[in-house]
């Protein structure tokens, strides 16, 4: 609702696509987006430049603006990411497979890509985090603080962190 509010785009992966769908809101696909469907039983579908390329360029720089515009990107300011949940498919001793599965690529480098550019990019990869966001926003009539953006980036490394980690001892340990 806040984002209708603001008039913040949302561009999504399947089903928080239809999740965001039949909640009455409108979103695009990134597929619709990137022009390329998901793949590999939708282990591909945000990597790509189109995502990236919106979430990494520097805004003020006008060849990145050219570049920007030229390729018909969309500029990406926000990055709301749920990881797949390894540590609990792990912790269930659900298959060898379905823990490969839950291991997280694309939100990985969504996380890592927008983290890397809090100068203007605000990530949030943590759910606790949606209220701080919404008072954020409204505080700021639909943008955040560098400040904000700034611990946003450094609980999303930290997260990353603890993730490739909990990867990192369960890969040792299947050894």
């Amino acid at each position: 609702k806040i984002f209708k509010k603001y008039n913040i785009e949302i561009i999504s992966t399947g089903g928080t696509y239809k999740k965001i769908i039949n909640l009455g809101f409108k979103a695009k696909k990134v597929s619709e987006i990137t022009n390329f469907n998901e793949i590999l039983d939708g282990k591909v579908k945000t990597l790509h430049p189109k995502i990236h390329g919106g979430i990494l360029f520097d805004r003020n720089k006008t060849n990145h603006k050219k570049i920007i515009s030229k390729n018909n990107i969309p500029i990406i300011n926000f990055v709301i990411i749920n990881l797949y949940p390894f540590k609990e498919t792990v912790r269930a001793k659900k298959s060898y497979g379905k823990c490969i599965d839950n291991i997280d690529i694309g939100g990985h480098s969504l996380i890592r890509a927008s983290a890397k550019n809090y100068k203007y990019v605000t990530t949030i990869s943590d759910p606790k985090d949606y209220t701080n966001l919404r008072k954020e926003l409204i505080k700021n009539k639909g943008k955040t603080s560098l400040e904000f953006r700034k611990k946003r980036a450094a609980k999303a490394f930290e997260l990353i962190q603890d993730y490739d980690l909990e990867i990192s001892n369960w890969i040792s340990k299947k050894s």
